[in-house]
């Protein structure tokens, strides 16, 4: 349900406390004595049959004995009466309902499975049970029994632990930290952390949102509530049970690579949220993050009065990855002047332990200069020489001056004062410098802070386009597995996983299928008569590792060695598994490439959020070298170099000595070819090819095994993947009313060159109809948001011009996020009107959000914009003015009417062999 009711819930005008009680220790007095303290505004009420007055408030009988309906009830009842208070609460009409009791269970047929039912036939939000309240304390409420009440500011709590948030709320207060909205979701009955990222995300007092989490009940929604919020404000979460082991009967390496923290870090990073470990940290990021402190990049300068903290600074910067900013030698000349002779004349920038204010001063405002340097760390221990307070002093006045004069300082500026008192403290809070006890822990929040600039930045990443080079057999894929399934098989054989890689552009090496020795000789003749040393494999789908039983033998070159070989590793593989069903041989041609580099790809399949790509380096030693990086399923080529880039055998596949680079994008391309086919085949349960050989050549893969399984359905509509793949059966042409036809499919990340170039073609006059504003600059920022759809709630098709592939016109729907209601858009070429392509278009568009399940499509247009206006009461759509500002028409169309005249029809001319369109209800 999302955001619905959550407004009444967080700004209620009245309130009732149920099971209130009138002793002191209880959960009800506790909540009543905060609600007071909280100044709370409106009405509040008690509810308990057993008392007249409640601590001065009168007490009534049940919900249905007051005089008014609240908008917030707080149940603190024992747990056998629940149910029978959210039936009241229910037909009374009250919004929502926060219930700390704990002991309503959790299985079918449960007091919380009878609770939530009788909420959600109701539209009835509910938070918890088993939770410690909600308290927003702009609108003075505090419906919790946490002992201490939160200051008001602009950074949001969500908490999956109650205990968590009340230790979160008396820590911020030591931080002077002010929230603006604190909400601890217990047992998540209904309200989850994916409704409270959207409604969060999109309330102006919030800058940042902070989240507690132990574990996500439903990925798909929220890997889309996440990547909508990230978006707009930081999101920062420190999840516990980091060290849980999700890969214990895995049934390949890539399985027992991608544990289960593993695979979490994966989901937070394509989110875009900034992940971190504990407490400290999280409020040290949200402190940052929320003031909108974001360094330009990770270099960082360091000046302090102590060469042994500049050193220890240096050394924990390279270790979080940071880079040391090189000094300029303009830079330098201008230190040279104001400090003593001997000091470092590089980064760390040590002053001697007798610097005053004034050398501070001096050699911080050229380090501010420095174009080389993203930030400043300027760091002190006190001595008796020089006071650290005025020191700190005039580094404020410092930073003040220069943003008075430029309006900003152009790098960030952090402080690490060692045994600062409050004074100091409060020093650099009043000029909005970010300061910390030491420089480690300086040092990390500046990493921490690169690290959420780097996640904005990719979030917002155009990925180059391999629609040109990549087009792959999906039926010929889905033919093979089918089969297997058909036989109740659970892993391909040898033979087809060749077949379902070629149909993928996989390279990989030869096999063929011999049924005993004699018959591997035969089949080995054509490799060996090419010079070429063969290899034998035995064949069981029981066996999971061929080379754990001794079932290989290499380098063979003639056919007395492969019937030899072949009698061998049947012996060796019936001595170690007795109870494995052999079903032959395999015969594969020695591939030589010396040069190449070992790696392993796959994927595992994560009971949270289905399948993972998973990528490091490759051998029989995997889980001990255990160097990998996991990212979920689909992939872009950005995405794909990323996976890479996060793993020591990167730095392998470039040059070095006299070993040639493997070519740049070899390597991710074959990561998103995986990536497209278990989008594209659910039934691929988990996959790995160990060693994929990378040398100058390319890529090959030596040995695969591949699992198959009739999926279960994780996510409404799709099968498994937690971020909704691109939806291929959207592609097709449309017919115009000239017979003449266009290409249409769904707009993807790569399309912002073709975007661009399509506003170019767009009148100035028609781009204000469009935008309600004139258009002249259209920013990367901008287009990206046009472009970067996140599928599972927003979709943009795109008419092509067949012959050219130009762009000649789009539209679009994005839903709120209870996924009813859209609002849509439209842009056509300004040459291009007329020939029906706008109205084809809708028609798409109408189709589509019918078959999303959608109920309304909603927009407004500008009263002089006719034309539009004109199509959209043909298409059925209500026409009404718009009562706050005239110049705008509010139009909407109810998609459950059915129309006469079949607006919305399937329009779409599907071409190719695979138009299933199994996932077209897919969300």
């Amino acid at each position: 349900m999302s955001t619905f009711g959550l407004e009444r819930v967080f700004s209620p005008r009245n309130i009732a406390v149920v099971g209130g009680s009138a002793r002191p220790s209880s959960l009800g007095a506790a909540v009543l004595r905060n609600l007071k303290a909280s100044g709370f505004a409106g009405g509040i009420a008690m509810v308990n049959p057993r008392h007249a007055v409640i601590d001065g408030e009168r007490s009534f009988p049940d919900l249905k004995s007051l005089s008014f309906v609240p908008d917030l009830i707080v149940v603190t009842a024992p747990a056998a009466a629940i149910p029978s208070i959210i039936a009241d609460a229910a037909a009374v009409g009250v919004a929502g309902a926060a219930i700390l009791s704990a002991g309503l269970g959790h299985d079918a047929g449960s007091l919380a499975e009878t609770v939530a039912r009788t909420a959600r036939m109701s539209g009835m939000r509910l938070i918890g049970p088993n939770c410690l309240g909600v308290m927003v304390p702009r609108a003075k409420l505090n419906a919790s029994f946490a002992a201490h009440r939160p200051a008001e500011g602009h950074v949001a709590l969500i908490s999956q632990s109650g205990a968590v948030a009340a230790a979160m709320i008396e820590w911020a207060a030591e931080r002077r930290l002010g929230f603006s909205g604190i909400v601890s979701i217990g047992d998540q009955l209904d309200v989850d952390v994916a409704d409270l990222l959207d409604y969060f995300a999109l309330d102006d007092h919030t800058s940042a949102i902070l989240i507690y989490l132990e574990a996500v009940k439903d990925a798909r929604k929220f890997m889309s509530a996440a990547r909508a919020a990230a978006r707009l404000k930081p999101v920062i979460v420190v999840k516990s049970g980091r060290m849980a082991h999700g890969a214990k009967a895995a049934a390949t390496h890539t399985g027992a690579l991608a544990g289960s923290d593993a695979v979490y870090d994966a989901a937070f990073r394509r989110a875009g949220m900034l992940r971190v470990y504990d407490l400290r940290e999280l409020f040290d990021c949200a402190e940052l993050l929320g003031r909108g402190f974001v360094p330009r990049g990770n270099r960082l300068a360091i000046l302090t009065n102590g060469g042994g903290l500049g050193i220890l600074a240096i050394d924990r910067l390279a270790e979080l990855g940071g880079v040391p900013a090189t000094l300029t030698a303009e830079t330098i000349t201008r230190l040279d002047m104001v400090l003593p002779p001997g000091w470092s004349r590089a980064n760390p920038v040590d002053i001697s332990g007798d610097a005053d204010a004034a050398r501070y001063v001096s050699a911080l405002g050229a380090l501010l200069d420095d174009a080389n340097s993203d930030a400043v760390l300027v760091a002190n221990v006190e001595t008796a020489v020089a006071p650290a307070d005025g020191i700190a002093a005039a580094v404020a006045q410092c930073v003040r001056d220069r943003r008075a004069k430029r309006s900003a300082v152009a790098a960030l500026v952090l402080a690490a004062w060692v045994g600062a008192d409050d004074r100091t403290g409060a020093t650099f809070e009043a000029a909005r410098i970010p300061h910390f006890p030491t420089e480690d822990d300086a040092v990390r929040a500046f990493m921490y802070l690169v690290r959420y600039r780097e996640a904005s930045t990719a979030l917002a990443a155009t990925p180059p386009s391999i629609a040109s080079v990549f087009t792959p057999d999906t039926s010929a894929a889905r033919r093979v597995v089918a089969k297997a399934l058909s036989e109740e098989r659970a892993w391909l054989d040898p033979v087809e996983i060749v077949a379902l890689f070629d149909a993928y552009d996989i390279p990989i090496v030869p096999t063929v299928a011999a049924h005993d020795p004699e018959d591997a000789a035969k089949k080995a003749a054509p490799f060996l008569a090419k010079g070429l040393a063969v290899a034998v494999k035995v064949f069981s789908r029981d066996v999971r590792h061929t080379s754990d039983v001794g079932g290989v033998i290499l380098g063979l070159r003639t056919k007395e060695a492969v019937v030899e070989a072949a009698t061998t590793v049947l012996a060796r593989a019936r001595s170690a598994r007795p109870d494995a069903k052999l079903q032959g041989l395999t015969i594969q041609p020695m591939i030589v490439r010396r040069a190449a580099r070992e790696l392993i790809l796959g994927t595992a399949d994560d009971p949270t959020f289905g399948p993972v790509i998973v990528f490091g380096r490759g051998g029989t030693a995997v889980e001990v070298i255990n160097d990998k990086a996991l990212a979920l399923p689909p992939l872009d080529m950005n995405l794909a170099r990323d996976l890479v880039g996060r793993t020591r055998v990167s730095r392998l596949l470039g040059a070095y000595r006299d070993v040639p680079a493997v070519p740049p994008d070899v390597v991710p391309l074959t990561l998103v070819k995986l990536a497209q086919m278990v989008a594209d085949i659910p039934d691929v349960a988990e996959l790995e090819i160990n060693p994929l050989l990378a040398d100058e050549t390319g890529v090959f893969a030596l040995d695969a095994r591949v699992a198959i399984r009739k999926p279960a359905r994780l996510f409404a509509g799709q099968t498994r993947l937690a971020v909704r793949p691109y939806p291929s059966q959207w592609e097709g042409e449309l017919a115009l009313k000239d017979g003449s036809r266009v290409l249409v499919r769904p707009m993807r990340p790569e399309d912002e060159p073709m975007v661009r170039a399509f506003f170019k073609r767009v009148t100035a006059e028609d781009l204000r109809l469009r935008f309600f504003h004139a258009m002249k600059e259209f920013s990367h920022a901008f287009i990206a948001r046009l472009t970067q759809l996140d599928y599972a709630r927003a979709m943009a098709f795109v008419a092509l011009d067949p012959n050219t592939g130009e762009m000649m016109g789009a539209v679009r729907l994005h839903s709120d996020s209870l996924y009813e209601n859209a609002e849509y858009a439209i842009l056509l070429q300004s040459d291009l009107k007329g020939k029906g392509l706008g109205w084809a278009l809708m028609q798409l568009l109408i189709h589509y959000a019918r078959s999303e399940g959608l109920k309304r499509l909603f927009g407004q247009v500008l009263t002089e914009n006719t034309t539009m206006l004109g199509m959209c009461r043909e298409l059925g759509f209500t026409v009404t003015m718009d009562p706050a500002d005239h110049s705008i028409v509010d139009v909407m169309l109810d998609l459950d009417r059915s129309i006469a005249d079949a607006v919305g029809a399937d329009i779409l001319i599907r071409s190719g062999a695979d138009q299933s369109g199994a996932t077209a209800t897919a969300r």
